[in-house]
């Protein structure tokens, strides 16, 4: 148990009394990186939203979620959202679309910052710089200023994962944060994750249906058929030696 910081034990989720994820478990220790994958509709970004309470209509209906030994499926809503941002940080597939299109980054920046402890405008400015240059942006302070529109959409998404950093969150969820990219910008977002594994120690889990990111960044691997587990192991191991039909299928889509 010891070192584990995210723990799914037996986890089923529901919607309208249906249960669309059946009986998931796995842990995550530090700095681990997790592949969650899985065709459409297969459960993969409803599994990280519950940790997050995003389930909108949806329950979890049995099993545990423990973040480091603390059961979130029995916490208050006040205490949840403590944990989301500066325990847990989540990426989603459009960063640019969850970013308020009449403020700018800056501010928004400094907001989220904000919600989980006393900073000035100064202080968060400062830190966000630091870690965009870290980061590899270019132009850090043109950024700040900036309005999510004056971005390309590639630069949205790396902002996005950026501020989903600022509180050095020790999990970062990533739901699909390639597919709505050009190649080149994958590959920078793909390199800036790692980055923030060697920066921070992050644990990341990764959705996505790109078994090219998952070999590039996965240590371990789950696969997921219609909200069930068919597959986890070393990512070595599932890439590279299959043991069930699915994996096998899915493996065999990916052209060469």
């Amino acid at each position: 148990m010891e070192n584990k910081i995210l723990i799914y034990d037996s986890v089923e989720i529901s919607f309208d009394g249906e249960a669309v994820v059946h009986d998931v478990s796995f842990s995550l220790t530090p700095g681990e990186i997790l592949g969650l994958v899985g065709e459409s509709g297969s459960g993969k970004s409803t599994l990280i939203k519950a940790a997050m309470g995003l389930l909108g209509s949806g329950l979890v209906t049995r099993g545990n979620i423990c973040y480091m030994g603390q059961n979130i499926l029995d916490i208050s809503e006040k205490e949840k959202r403590k944990i989301r941002g500066a325990g847990i940080g989540m990426i989603f597939q459009d960063a640019g679309a969850s970013l308020c299109p009449i403020r700018t980054i800056g501010d928004q920046i400094y907001e989220s910052m904000r919600a989980h402890k006393k900073v000035s405008r100064n202080d968060a400015k400062a830190r966000a710089l630091e870690l965009l240059s870290k980061l590899n942006f270019k132009e850090p302070e043109r950024i700040w200023d900036s309005y999510p529109f004056e971005l390309s959409g590639g630069m949205n998404q790396r902002a996005g994962i950026a501020i989903s950093m600022l509180m050095n969150p020790p999990i970062l969820l990533a739901d699909e944060p390639t597919s709505a990219l050009d190649v080149s910008v994958q590959r920078q977002v793909v390199r800036e994750m790692l980055k923030l594994r060697e920066l921070f120690g992050t644990a990341i889990i990764i959705v996505t249906h790109d078994i090219g990111v998952v070999r590039a960044m996965a240590d371990t691997v789950l696969v997921l058929k219609n909200g069930k587990m068919v597959e986890y192991g070393e990512a070595k191991k599932v890439l590279n030696h299959p043991q069930d039909p699915y994996t096998k299928k899915l493996l065999a889509a990916v052209p060469r």
